[in-house]
């Protein structure tokens, strides 16, 4: 079932549509003849969208509409900054986009057209991205005499290298859908038309899993990457502990021992 309810939508600016289906929020970038670039009140939409979810939400996949996912920061807002403001700007930006990578639900992110610069920061702030065959990526900061400022130093040198980010911003160098996929800036790749189908499956398939393990992956696994070995080695530890003493994953485990649930097969 689909819903816009004017309760959901409350707060969100026009840059910003939202819906759900089901268990399963939908949040759309509309700023298409923008190429839904990212300006001040369109952050602040996307705050609000994610502190304002029902309780009831499982799953969040994040699309835009039109032929581009986003061009990145609209820069006409850029020439009213001091520099003090502009830190201010991106700590913002680090705010709302940790809020949702670390926040109570996963995110599947639908990429196609421009995913650029302030738009791959992003994306790359979800958990789980899905690139048409349009998609293309590319972080043109450098030749236009700017940095980064969205978490991308962090989030795309982790998933791509420092030094091809640094081949991006430095030559403009663009990457297709199949050389994202190959980097590993996209998770999977569909043919174009089908990216939304695709994220609302795997958000589906995400939302069926047990809220607590969801939990986890979204919080504990980063930060264990991130530690070293004796100290991720206990915090896999508590997790799978905290994880598998909950109720509904004793539930699931009898069900699966009693074949009643579901087996891991080839999809």
């Amino acid at each position: 079932m689909i819903v816009t309810s004017e309760r959901f939508m409350h707060g969100l600016p026009p840059s910003i549509e939202a819906e759900l289906r089901d268990d399963i929020a939908v949040l759309r970038l509309a700023r298409p003849r923008k190429r839904n670039a990212l300006d001040d009140t369109t952050i602040e939409g996307i705050d609000a969208f994610f502190r304002g979810l029902p309780d009831a939400t499982k799953a969040v996949v994040l699309c835009a509409a039109g032929e581009h996912f986003s061009a990145g920061l609209d820069l006409t807002e850029l020439t009213k900054r001091t520099t003090f403001e502009a830190v201010a700007h991106s700590r913002t930006w680090h705010r709302v986009f940790h809020a949702f990578e670390f926040g109570r639900v996963p995110v599947v992110a639908v990429m196609h057209g421009a995913v650029v610069g302030g738009g791959l920061e992003l994306a790359t702030a979800s958990h789980i991205r899905v690139a048409e065959r349009s998609t293309y990526y590319a972080l043109p900061e450098g030749i236009r005499g700017i940095y980064v400022g969205g978490g991308g130093s962090v989030r795309i040198s982790r998933l791509i290298g420092a030094s091809r980010m640094m081949d991006m911003m430095m030559t403009g160098r663009t990457y297709d859908a199949p050389e994202g996929q190959q980097l590993g800036l996209s998770h999977y790749l569909v043919d174009d038309g089908n990216g939304f189908e695709k994220g609302l499956e795997l958000a589906r398939r995400i939302a069926s899993n047990a809220p607590l393990t969801n939990y986890g992956l979204m919080h504990a696994l980063p930060r264990i990457a991130d530690a070293d070995s004796d100290a991720g080695y206990m915090m896999e530890s508590l997790m799978s502990a905290i994880a598998s003493s909950d109720a509904e994953a004793r539930s699931r485990l009898a069900a699966f021992l009693e074949k009643r649930g579901p087996k891991a097969t080839r999809k």
